[in-house]
């Protein structure tokens, strides 16, 4: 016969074994999924937006020919276009 006490202790080394592997290894989930695509959109909204209000206030203080706000908010595009391209090329990495 089997001792109950070695039962239960194997018991609970599978489900800490099962846990570990589950927390190192969550696997694909939509949530994460959603997480990432607002990472991605913040790193882009996020310069844009600062980039349309200082060019605003650029075209008060100190006009040009050109439009201080377009310009920046082009500038804010791509730098976070740039930002969210690196994130994503790093959470690739990690997979």
């Amino acid at each position: 016969m089997t001792d109950p006490r070695h039962q239960v202790s194997d018991e609970i080394d599978r489900r800490a074994r099962r846990m570990k592997a589950t927390r190192d290894d969550p696997g694909p989930s939509p949530l994460r999924g959603i997480g990432t695509f607002g990472m991605i959109g913040w790193s882009v909204v996020v310069p844009t937006v600062g980039g349309a209000f200082l060019g605003h206030w650029l075209d008060r203080v100190a006009p040009q020919h050109f439009s201080w706000t377009i310009a920046l908010i082009l500038a804010g595009v791509v730098l976070g276009a740039m930002i969210a391209w690196g994130w994503v090329n790093k959470e690739g990495q990690d997979q």
